[in-house]
């Protein structure tokens, strides 16, 4: 289903992927089968989605971002791919890709910035400014985003660490 309101030039979208209102995709965006954009989303050209993906409202996917299957990406997650931008300076060879990989979660408004790897089943904080690899199974979250613990696929924390006052690392 791709809602009358959306504007998707893209021909590379899987069977069962719902696209809801006032979306844009690029002709040479590929998104995988039964996704679920929801409104307010842009995705640039070239980007890669794969199967049974969420993307929430109001994320922008810029060229250079690949999401593997079953990740969940929540409402106004921001995405970068120029590590120094400047107005009307575009530089395609310049631009760094970022991938998330399976069955990974990032939370609302974190921002991702270029040239990041978010590991398998990894979770972002909502509000996190992610400016490192994320490994998998890991819980980031902050700003900058640090390690907090680990999560099971079934996003079950492991292990949480809490600092004390003295700044003291302790494991819940």
């Amino acid at each position: 289903m791709i809602h009358i309101q959306s504007d998707v030039q893209s021909e590379n979208i899987g069977i069962d992927t719902n696209v809801w209102q006032y979306c844009v995709i690029l002709p040479e965006a590929v998104i995988g089968s039964n996704c679920n954009i929801c409104a307010c989303v842009f995705i640039e050209n070239k980007v890669v989605i794969g199967n049974n993906v969420t993307i929430k409202n109001g994320v922008q996917l810029w060229d250079g971002v690949t999401i593997e299957d079953n990740v969940f990406i929540g409402p106004n997650v921001t995405f970068t791919n120029e590590l120094i931008p400047r107005s009307k300076a575009y530089d395609s060879m310049n631009l760094m890709s970022t991938l998330v990989k399976t069955g990974a979660s990032i939370g609302a408004n974190a921002t991702i910035l270029p040239g990041i790897t978010v590991g398998e089943y990894a979770f972002v904080g909502a509000g996190s400014v992610v400016t490192s690899d994320i490994p998998a199974y890991a819980l980031y979250y902050g700003n900058p985003a640090t390690h907090q613990g680990y999560m099971t696929e079934d996003g079950v924390i492991l292990d949480l660490q809490k600092k004390d006052k003295k700044g003291i690392v302790h494991h819940l």
